[in-house]
């Protein structure tokens, strides 16, 4: 049979046979044999380059920022995220609780009010491509 997309081995599949569950048997199959996902291409955000961090020489002045979520609700607001500073010079963190469901506007006050008027502004911001990063910040 070789290896076609999805849709085209299902029909063969459908075809042929047929069993109690077979389509979902047949997706978990599909997603995880290795040389179908070797084979199919990366479907997203491309990766970029790997790129040399210089080490800062001011506190502050480059910073790693990544948030945490799935936590369990706490505080008067029921907060049940946390969006993670760390300062790169100092090797310090800050700790901001949020909410999962904070837009990127909401993120960025969030920095605006406890990082940028307590410190400075970064010159460089490292992240991953979280929208919450990407998009209004």
């Amino acid at each position: 049979m070789g290896h076609m997309s999805e849709e085209r081995t299902k029909g063969r599949v459908a075809s042929t046979a047929w069993w109690p569950k077979w389509e979902q048997e047949f997706s978990e199959y599909i997603n995880t044999c290795e040389r179908c996902q070797k084979a199919n291409r990366r479907h997203g955000k491309k990766y970029g380059l790997l790129q040399h961090i210089e080490e800062p020489k001011h506190p502050w002045e480059t910073i790693n920022m990544d948030r945490v979520t799935g936590l369990v609700p706490g505080g008067k607001e029921n907060y049940n995220a946390c969006l993670i500073i760390v300062d790169r010079f100092r090797k310090s963190m800050r700790c901001l609780p949020c909410h999962k469901e904070d837009t990127a506007m909401d993120t960025a006050l969030l920095f605006w009010n406890n990082i940028i008027s307590t410190c400075q502004v970064p010159r460089t911001i490292i992240s991953d491509r979280d929208p919450k990063f990407t998009s209004e910040f």
